[in-house]
């Protein structure tokens, strides 16, 4: 299925995806080790259902969430909402223009969205990714941290990194961001939960990599990046 299509009509079937993943908590504990969270002001770009802001919420002093889609953003507000915090706002917006004050951010964290400005790009995808960079920059405060999180690999246990992404990761390394990796493995409540999913989202062609011994898992790397400003 188109991942368009997916944004923009099937949020609640994303999200049932993405609360399966990183089963073992290893992304909070890789943010912690890069910036203490405690008390930061947090812009997210791309926070599609919610699921890094709601791991950050509680955490931090306070976390405006953008997304390009409001279908996606319906639901990260029922789950935030249902959090009962009080420091968070979503908003419709797009990565290059943030209707953010300059210099109001501590950390600027991306999940698995900045890469849109590269493979989404109308023009060149250079260029449109530095802008992007550029409206993050403006958003930081002196000594501001940028965070960025991607797919490393979906289905192997080792990182083996999209072809078509191995550009936007030697873009990222150039601008000076320093890198590392983790598992953030899916598990599933039974096998028929994870077929539905990993198909739902990732094509039939995955399903010979659900791990079956046990509670049904599929690998997952995912990559960090991470810059101070």
């Amino acid at each position: 299925m188109d991942l368009k299509e997916i944004y923009a009509s099937r949020a609640q079937d994303y999200e049932r995806l993405v609360a399966r993943e990183d089963f073992e908590g290893n992304i909070l504990k890789a943010l912690q080790d890069i910036r203490a969270l405690a008390e930061l002001d947090v812009v997210e770009l791309g926070a599609g259902t919610g699921r890094l802001t709601c791991l950050l919420a509680p955490l931090v002093r306070s976390i405006r969430a953008f997304d390009a889609s409001d279908h996606m953003l319906a639901v990260a507000r029922e789950k935030l909402a249902a959090g009962n915090w009080r420091n968070w706002q979503a908003e419709v917006a797009v990565h290059a223009a943030l209707p953010v004050a300059d210099a109001t951010a501590d950390l600027v964290i991306a999940g698995w969205s900045l890469v849109y400005s590269a493979i989404w790009a109308a023009g060149d995808w250079q260029t449109e990714l530095g802008q992007t960079l550029a409206e993050i920059k403006r958003v930081l405060r002196p000594g501001g941290t940028i965070i960025v999180l991607e797919t490393m690999g979906t289905g192997s246990e080792i990182p083996q990194p999209p072809a078509d992404l191995r550009d936007y990761f030697g873009f990222l390394k150039q601008r000076g961001f320093q890198t590392r990796w983790i598992r953030t493995d899916y598990q599933f409540k039974d096998l028929a939960e994870a077929h539905q999913l990993a198909e739902f989202f990732f094509g039939a062609a995955m399903l010979p990599n659900i791990v079956v011994a046990g509670a049904p898992k599929l690998p997952e790397c995912t990559g960090i990046w991470w810059l101070t400003v």
